[in-house]
């Protein structure tokens, strides 16, 4: 049997069972079935990794609803971190005992998991499995979003929409590395105060708060250099009106649901606009690009310069419950499964 685009293969030879999420119908949360299935065998330049955490990510509730591809059946979780316990033909860089983590290829809501020596990375020894489970998919992304999308320097001004959350806080405190003044976006008093702790300067309150309004007196009516969106539906629009002429809108994901089709003389009007919808895997084209946005993400942390909040972890048989709390924005910061 193949998982299709996970890499994992099974082989009649093998004798221990695991425990894996299976989604054989896209559609809500109660379609990610725990399951039984053979420990896979890893093939030439892979690794079988027994997975200490996995990273519960916006991109595994797209997949699940079939908003993103993939041949079904198929096992969610596009991060994780473990133990390699075996490697294939070929691996010279790995071996038995590795600790290392993978933030781009999916299979990770499982005990074990079989994944190209190509996507992984050894942790730090400071680095948790929980950690760097947690770290590299939200933390690479902040990474490409602050150095290569629109690279900030200091000076520069940006707003981030939900500052609270994982990829946000991460982008926030980079953002300051960087020398930048940064506008958050937080929906509680309790998650803007988790913006601040990351070092967000001003947090707008959007529930009470109108953000153009905020972000255009915070400015003297100037506007931002930027505007890093993940939430899209419900915030793009009243988003280009606070980029200064020639500024950039940022938009990596879709919390709230697609941005609707719209005339391109838009960005025209607002102020010739430069918009970028950019994507993790574009951004780790090659494996020096990976270890670099990696190394950097995992070296700050073991340094104590960058800090992954860990909002809560749920047992892999409540990977359901996981996804519904992400998507009811009942969650500031990591989500992570513990097999």
């Amino acid at each position: 049997m193949r998982g299709g685009r996970s890499g994992v293969h099974f082989t009649r030879e093998s004798t221990l069972n695991m425990k894996l999420i299976q989604i054989s119908k896209t559609g809500g949360p109660e379609e990610m079935v725990l399951v039984d299935a053979p420990v896979p065998t890893p093939g030439p330049n892979q690794a079988l990794i027994k997975v200490g955490a996995a990273g519960v990510n916006f991109i595994d509730v797209y997949f699940r609803i079939g908003l993103y591809k993939a041949d079904l059946p198929f096992t969610p979780g596009n991060e994780g971190a473990g133990t390699i316990e075996a490697v294939g033909p070929g691996v010279t860089d790995f071996g038995p005992g590795d600790r290392v983590a993978w933030g781009m290829f999916r299979g990770s809501y499982a005990e074990y998991v079989v994944v190209p020596t190509s996507q992984l990375v050894k942790l730090p020894e400071e680095v948790d499995f929980k950690t760097g489970a947690g770290a590299l998919l939200q933390g690479m992304t902040a990474h490409y979003l602050s150095h290569s999308s629109f690279p900030l320097k200091a000076g520069d001004k940006c707003l981030v929409h939900a500052a609270a959350g994982g990829a946000g806080r991460l982008l926030v405190q980079m953002a300051k590395m960087r020398g930048a003044t940064v506008y958050g976006t937080a929906g509680t008093d309790e998650k803007a105060a988790i913006a601040k702790s990351g070092g967000a300067d001003e947090v707008i309150v959007y529930t009470r708060q109108d953000f153009v309004a905020e972000v255009k007196n915070l400015t003297g009516g100037k506007g931002v250099d930027v505007v890093y969106d993940s939430v899209g539906a419900s915030t793009f629009l009243k988003g280009l009106d606070i980029i200064r002429p020639r500024g950039m809108m940022v938009l990596f994901g879709q919390s709230s649901g697609a941005v609707p089709p719209f005339d391109p003389s838009l960005l025209n009007q607002k102020g010739s606009l430069f918009m970028t919808r950019p994507s993790l895997a574009h951004h780790c084209l090659t494996r020096e690009e990976l270890t670099w946005r990696a190394g950097d993400v995992l070296g700050w942390i073991a340094a104590g310069k960058l800090e992954l909040r860990i909002d809560k972890t749920y047992p892999l048989a409540d990977a359901a419950q996981a996804h519904r709390d992400l998507e009811g924005r009942k969650t500031a910061g990591k989500l992570l499964l513990v097999p």
